[in-house]
């Protein structure tokens, strides 16, 4: 039987600024398979996204404390709730969002 996924429109990465949630994954993912193929290295800078292009190279912004990283999408989700993106634990850690979880952001792509 051949399983089929649906597809999902890819984002326009010349023109592309969302502001959301974003949350962040870890230890439980751990080298798991990512949605590209690579192995989930929570110690890397990258992200998970629904729709952005693999390798897009995204700037987020914590509305909060103004702190930003840049991010690799190599992964798809998150599916919780309006969550706009997931990021590594490294990425959520530099913008200070690892104790609340969650966090209000710019998801700014990077020509």
């Amino acid at each position: 039987m051949l399983a089929v996924a649906p597809i999902l429109p890819q984002a326009n990465a010349a023109e592309t600024t969302l502001s959301g949630v974003a949350s962040w994954y870890g230890p439980g993912f751990h080298g798991r398979t990512t949605a590209n193929g690579e192995r989930y290295n929570m110690n890397d800078m990258t992200a998970a996204h629904k729709s952005l292009k693999f390798g897009t190279m995204v700037k987020v912004t914590n509305a909060t404390n103004g702190k930003s990283v840049v991010v690799r999408i190599n992964d798809r989700g998150p599916y919780v709730g309006k969550r706009i993106i997931d990021l590594s634990k490294s990425a959520a850690q530099a913008i200070d969002m690892i104790g609340p979880g969650t966090a209000s952001v710019t998801v700014e792509v990077l020509a």
